[in-house]
């Protein structure tokens, strides 16, 4: 065989070889997508994405959407080709898998705390939609998640109010484990507590719940690098009575990321008004319950997926800002918001007209 045709031979071969090994060798990389953005002032599936019903309500117009980031599964593995592609595609993120399903998360995990996340910023969201309106809400705290194998498993449950530790009074979730910290390990503790099946008979008779219960726990060390702090194993959280009835319809949706949007919309149906003036805005950001906006994954998709649906305005956390503005999409603006008095001033500047006002986002911040 001629050499020149052996040497065309033996590289045609070595190209399949790397061809098949790009598509047959897994890499340890996820992809990032623009997702759906849904309007939270409109419908969805045939229904309306927020439902109020008890209080009255106003019309309202424009867009307020939330935006989202698809993602492949926890058990996709992605091969040498698709990660290439990835990366030469503008519109997708090719990130380390570790990073969207960390310590060997499974898919099942993952969508677990995706909708424990997702249920938690519905209420942070009606609660800061409400505070901001002067409408009072009442607050306690709650067993949020029993760990199992833990000291705590059996006799606390997820639900039960916590009204005292070691007769202490707790008014919000960080005393618990400040209160369980002053034991050492193996040390019992006292919870007073409202059990789960009192308190939601309670809210259904709408009485407050009286029947208390003393449940003593022993506790255990912490796995904590090798600190010695005595755990019994929950965490603890907030749970609300709403004075009128909020609805939020809308499945397949996942993670913390839509609150600054619900507490919007919320807001806009309670008052008088357009608060978008007629514009397409959307936008994205955690929100707790005194209105603060917490930053969030995957912006760049977010505000690609936002904008190839019409959006004119975006909402964005501030600790988000400098990743957003080194590649907005054409025709955008980024307003940067840290709370939702901030939000607010935004969508006022942008229905007078005054968007010369709006703080917009930059490379630095």
């Amino acid at each position: 065989m001629p050499r020149r045709t052996a040497t065309m031979l033996a590289s045609t071969l070595m190209l399949i070889a790397l061809l098949c090994a790009g598509v047959l060798i897994p890499v340890p990389y996820a992809e990032m997508s623009p997702g759906p953005t849904v309007n939270t002032l409109g419908n969805h599936d045939g229904a309306p994405v927020l439902q109020i019903t008890g209080h009255k309500t106003y019309p309202t117009d424009g867009n307020l959407n939330m935006t989202t980031v698809r993602v492949t599964s926890a058990d996709f593995r992605m091969n040498l080709v698709e990660a290439i592609y990835g990366w030469l595609d503008h519109d997708t993120k090719v990130v380390p898998h570790d990073t969207l399903y960390p310590n060997g998360t499974t898919e099942q995990q993952s969508s677990q705390q995706n909708a424990e996340e997702f249920s938690q910023s519905q209420e942070s969201a009606k609660v800061a939609a409400l505070k901001q309106l002067g409408v009072p809400v009442k607050s306690w705290v709650i067993v949020s998640t029993v760990v199992k194998g833990s000291p705590a498993e059996g006799k606390l449950h997820a639900g039960d109010v916590i009204k005292a530790v070691d007769g202490t009074a707790v008014k919000q979730p960080a005393d618990v484990a400040k209160f369980v910290t002053r034991h050492k390990p193996g040390q019992n503790v006292v919870f007073t507590v409202v059990p789960a099946k009192e308190q939601a008979a309670a809210e259904k008779a709408h009485r407050t719940a009286t029947k208390t219960q003393d449940v003593a726990i022993t506790t255990t060390t912490s796995d904590d690098s090798g600190a010695k702090r005595a755990i019994v194993g929950i965490s603890a959280g907030t749970d609300h009575t709403f004075p009128f009835n909020i609805d939020i319809k809308l499945a397949d949706v996942g993670g913390p990321s839509a609150g600054l949007m619900f507490a919007l919309g919320i807001y806009d149906k309670l008052t008088p008004g357009s608060l978008t003036g007629g514009k397409f805005i959307a936008g994205t950001g955690t929100i707790d319950d005194n209105g603060t906006v917490g930053p969030i994954g995957g912006i760049e998709m977010k505000t690609v997926g936002a904008r190839e649906k019409g959006a004119q305005y975006f909402l964005t956390p501030a600790d988000n800002c400098a990743a957003a503005a080194k590649d907005t999409p054409s025709g955008l603006t980024l307003v940067k918001v840290k709370t939702m008095g901030d939000a607010l001033d935004a969508l006022k500047d942008i229905r007078s007209g005054n968007t010369s006002a709006l703080p917009q986002c930059t490379t630095k911040g």
